[in-house]
């Protein structure tokens, strides 16, 4: 099933992504890889999988609003810039929020939905 909207909340341990429309959700996690370097003697984060798989986690979406932490969504905004540019033209919005349950999540997306489809002069497709 293809969904027209999509928010992903992320850090840099994992993201939660849901896909939505006025009637269905879905809803994916993607977790952060990290492996233990003996030359490091720390947990590596492999970031560009991880980004990788939420990029992938979004393919088909019109309309994605990125959530999370700022230091997050730097990266992320980066990653997608260099590496999948046709994902930056899907991404509509950035939006520093707190730990949301996804309940508060869904909420938060159908409201900024309403207003930017609202402000381009689309009917709202998220309802309320």
């Amino acid at each position: 099933m293809s969904l027209s909207h999509a928010v992903v909340w992320m850090d840099h341990v994992g993201a939660q992504v849901l896909q939505f429309d006025t009637e269905h959700v879905q809803a994916q996690k993607v977790k952060s890889h990290a492996h233990y370097t003996r030359q490091h003697q720390s947990e590596v984060r492999t970031e560009h999988a991880f980004f990788g798989e939420v990029c992938d986690a979004l393919a088909g979406v019109a309309e994605v609003l990125v959530t999370g932490s700022h230091t997050a969504q730097a990266d992320f905004r980066h990653y997608v810039e260099k590496h999948r540019p046709a994902l930056g033209k899907q991404i509509v919005g950035w939006e520093t929020v707190d730990h949301p349950s996804e309940g508060q999540l869904l909420a938060f997306a159908r409201r900024y939905f309403l207003r930017h489809d609202q402000m381009a002069g689309a009917p709202g497709r998220t309802g309320g």
